[in-house]
């Protein structure tokens, strides 16, 4: 598919991802592999450069992750980072120890910048460092191209044998103008082209799909999201009526949503498909009801989930596919390269393995959240469906502390949609999720000359890049006191608004 790959070869470093993420950026394809594979299936494929991954070991300890020396002599450019960048010194003969004083954060580097891999950087630039061992001295035949006060080599490089090894980390954002650095490696070092583009992916993937399920049926369970819209999307370009795709309306939607998803996937949107939509909102709150235990309502959820989609698989009868919204990180984080681990589908408690079909499609398992909605973008999926918010499977069943019921469902749809009704119309930017919540506080207020006993909502909003860790937003007040004043007049049995200013960790960004 793709005729230039980097493979990034994870060492246990924490950024794997993120390293792969930077590479595609510059429009080269990147791949991450485990460093257990073996050089042959490395050699195999053809790759135009290797990155060596950071990782919490010590190079010298006997049980800590290793590669075959040999890796430096097949002629393939080599960037190694952290302890991608000691375990080439160590390999190559130079020596690694504990560092003297150990660099943690952001630090000042003077870097070479003759070298291929610095051109156009600053002389002196600002990286991020994390590392309790250094390379002390480097292996022969490397010249010394970065330093800083504590640490010698900070970066290294044998130029003729095309390796380069850095101590910090160019893929996060805090090292300036690391992103420079990586963009130098894969094309000054690796002289890719950076050929590779979301169109040609969409295209190409079509086609693949087309030719695979030939005059095949497909079935698809539709949540709404990003992830399973976009991957429907390319089905139904690439086989048009062979595809079924089953909503499952949980009635634990935000307000509208389910006629939002029937506007674009139903039969009067652009897309040419079978669309079920199940409206199973009452059979849900049935199983609910009573039930106040967060992991217990997940599993309900989960559970009825399938149900409902096993009912409407078994009218539809024998399907050849069935599609997977699955993407790259959860294809990493369920085991890499054992593409046997398939996840729990995010809106289904586990794979439907009554549904008779042979093969499952996972058209986006190569791609990052980021290149998702690109590539929803590039398939002309509307804007407001492509940059949703994420949004948990169990709904608004996890933002309704204790028991989950019809009216709770009402309080916390039409406070959430006024929540963001308000944030939408004041231009505030930067919030990687934002949500009501409904707590399970009742407590005494004044609603004109009465004395109320209503619930509080929470409001909550979060700036994240990762969504593995999350710093409050701070709305602006006045937007906030507009919210809080819509709501109790608006949301009947509302009489008090709250704003969670906690930072995860240690909490979590949904509420159960």
């Amino acid at each position: 598919m793709n005729s230039e790959l980097v493979l990034v070869l994870d060492f246990g470093g924490q950024y794997n991802q993120l390293i792969a993420r930077r590479v595609r950026e510059c429009n080269v394809y990147a791949e991450v592999i485990p460093y257990t594979t073996s050089l042959e299936d490395i050699k195999a494929k053809n790759p135009k450069g290797i990155i060596f991954t950071g990782g919490p070991n010590s190079v010298y300890k006997e049980d800590s992750p290793s590669y075959d020396k040999s890796i430096f002599e097949i002629g393939v450019p080599i960037l190694g980072i952290c302890y991608g960048s000691q375990l080439m010194a160590y390999k190559l003969g130079g020596e690694v120890a504990t560092a003297p004083v150990s660099e943690y954060g952001k630090t000042d580097v003077e870097v070479d910048t003759s070298s291929l891999l610095f051109e156009g950087v600053s002389a002196t630039t600002t990286t991020w460092m994390s590392h309790t061992d250094y390379i002390a001295k480097a292996p022969q035949g490397f010249k010394i191209t970065g330093h800083t006060g504590n640490c010698p080599v900070a970066a290294m490089e044998n130029a003729e044998k095309k390796l380069y090894a850095v101590q910090f980390h160019p893929e996060v954002m805090h090292s300036v103008e690391g992103q420079k650095m990586l963009h130098n490696f894969l094309f000054n070092v690796c002289k890719c082209t950076g050929d590779w583009k979301m169109d040609s992916f969409v295209e190409t993937t079509i086609a693949q799909i087309r030719e695979k399920v030939g005059d095949g049926k497909v079935l698809c369970a539709l949540s709404g999201g990003v992830d399973s819209s976009v991957a429907a999307v390319m089905l139904a370009k690439a086989v048009g009526k062979q595809l079924t795709c089953v909503f499952v309306d949980h009635g634990l939607l935000r307000k509208n949503e389910g006629d939002e998803v029937e506007a674009v996937f139903g039969p009067d949107g652009p897309y040419d498909l079978n669309f079920i939509r199940v409206n199973a909102q009452e059979r849900f709150y049935s199983k609910l009801a009573g039930v106040t235990e967060p992991e217990a309502k997940r599993k309900i959820i989960g559970e009825e989930f399938i149900r409902v989609f096993e009912e409407e698989a078994k009218k539809i009868g024998a399907v050849d596919y069935l599609v997977q919204g699955t993407i790259y990180p959860d294809v990493i984080e369920s085991g890499l390269g054992k593409s046997a681990t398939i996840k729990s589908h995010h809106n289904v408690g586990g794979l439907p393995d009554y549904v008779d079909f042979k093969e499952i499609i996972e058209p986006l398992r190569m791609l990052f959240k980021d290149e998702v909605r690109k590539a929803g973008l590039e398939l002309g999926i509307p804007e407001y469906l492509v940059y949703r918010q994420p949004f948990p499977g169990p709904g608004l069943g996890i933002r309704i502390i204790g028991e989950v019921t019809a009216d709770k469902v009402r309080i916390v749809q039409d406070a959430d949609y006024i929540y963001r009704e308000e944030i939408a119309k004041a231009g505030v930017e930067g919030l990687g999720q934002y949500f009501a919540a409904l707590t399970n506080m009742r407590s005494v207020g004044v609603m004109g000359d009465e004395r109320t006993y209503d619930y509080a909502v929470a409001l909550r909003a979060v700036c994240t890049a990762d969504f593995m860790t999350a710093d409050c937003a701070q709305i602006p007040w006045d937007v906030l006191s507009t919210v809080a004043n819509r709501i109790v007049n608006e949301v009947k049995g509302v009489n008090r608004v709250l704003y969670d200013c906690t930072s995860k960790p240690p909490a979590t960004i949904e509420f159960e």
